[in-house]
């Protein structure tokens, strides 16, 4: 059986760049660098590409570097961990950061990071051929996480929400708790974030209220033995979720804040539904309409038997000189027999 190979991170021309080295050479997960590593394998990082691009002179020189994950959730964590303060939004592929220096973005399953040495709207161009080429996923491993979307708008320092599937990136990306009692063994997902003039906010979610329920005790033990470390701390609990507030809070304020937060299943119609499901819908259709076309054609085989035989039945007796159809014969009990008249009964 032959396996296609699949396709490379990184195209060998972007625009009128060539790259320099060829194939994919980040392939072999363990060149990623050391600080990196931990973290990237915690998100489910697949493989990775690293090179640079080259004009026909050799003065322009950029670096790309293209990180695919075997989800989105990955792929958000990994962006996270990578985004630094002061980075400004940009409109590229799913969500985009820049500087003057770098730029980082996320498409899908995949986390790019380019040095540019391009004039901006040139290196916009480029960088939307390279999101055009990048792998594509559908199904249940294209939704993003609906963690960070629990937090609270209102006084919230975007820059400093951080969203975490593992231990090494918690702790990379400034978790306010201790990562052994937080449960990332128990498939536990963290978002963190910081309030202006407040304090953080930590979201874990767990896959079973009863998991959740045990590590809010952990937690609060934690946190009750920290003392004035900790600041304020309000913990609260709801199914899955656990929510914890740290730090320097009004205690007013942190339970409005807390108390306001409320899991909720999100339905959306103008989004368009992935392939997997148009798929399943066709099969069904497909499946009904054969159904459909089978039944029909048995009623009209009936129809055309039932036809042939009782017209050559007719037929061949119309061939004998008898008429087509025939008269019923019904059996007639005779009861005018000796008996009525031993019983003296009129004959009838």
């Amino acid at each position: 059986m032959l396996i296609e190979p699949p396709t490379p991170l990184l195209p060998a021309t972007l625009g009128d760049l060539k790259r320099i080295s060829e194939g994919d050479p980040g392939d072999g997960l363990g060149q990623l660098d050391a600080g990196d590593r931990s973290v990237l394998n915690e998100d489910g990082l697949k493989r990775f590409a690293r090179s640079y691009y080259s004009g026909a002179n050799g003065s322009t020189r950029v670096s790309l570097t293209v990180y695919e994950f075997s989800d989105a959730s990955g792929a958000v964590a990994a962006y996270d961990y990578f985004r630094k303060p002061g980075m400004r939004s940009a409109e590229l592929g799913d969500e985009a950061v820049g500087t003057r220096d770098e730029l980082l973005l996320r498409s899908g399953v995949n986390v790019v990071r380019e040095t540019p040495d391009l004039a901006g709207t040139q290196s916009i161009t480029l960088t939307k051929h390279l999101i055009d080429g990048l792998p594509k996923v559908f199904g249940s491993a294209a939704v993003v996480p609906p963690l960070p979307a629990f937090l609270p708008a209102k006084g919230l320092d975007h820059e400093s929400v951080k969203y975490a599937l593992g231990s090494a990136g918690y702790q990379a990306t400034g978790g306010v708790l201790q990562p052994q009692s937080v449960g990332f063994d128990k498939s536990a997902e963290t978002v963190t974030a910081r309030y202006k003039d407040e304090g953080a906010l930590t979201l874990i979610e767990y896959p079973t209220p009863q998991i959740a329920g045990e590590h809010e005790r952990s937690i609060g033990a934690e946190l009750g033995q920290s003392g004035s470390v900790a600041g304020v701390v309000k913990i609260r609990r709801e199914g899955p979720l656990l929510i914890v507030a740290t730090g320097p809070w009004k205690p007013a304020e942190a339970t409005n804040l807390i108390d306001g937060i409320h899991l909720r299943d999100q339905l959306t119609w103008n989004k368009q539904m992935p392939l997997e499901f148009h798929a399943e819908v066709q099969k069904t259709y497909s499946l009904l309409t054969s159904i459909a076309i089978l039944c029909g054609v048995g009623a009209l085989a009936a129809i055309v038997l039932g036809l042939f035989l009782g017209g050559g039945r007719a037929l061949i007796r119309v061939m004998q000189g008898k008429p087509a159809a025939t008269e019923p014969e019904f059996l007639r009990i005779d009861l005018r027999g000796r008996s009525s008249k031993r019983l003296g009964l009129p004959d009838a």
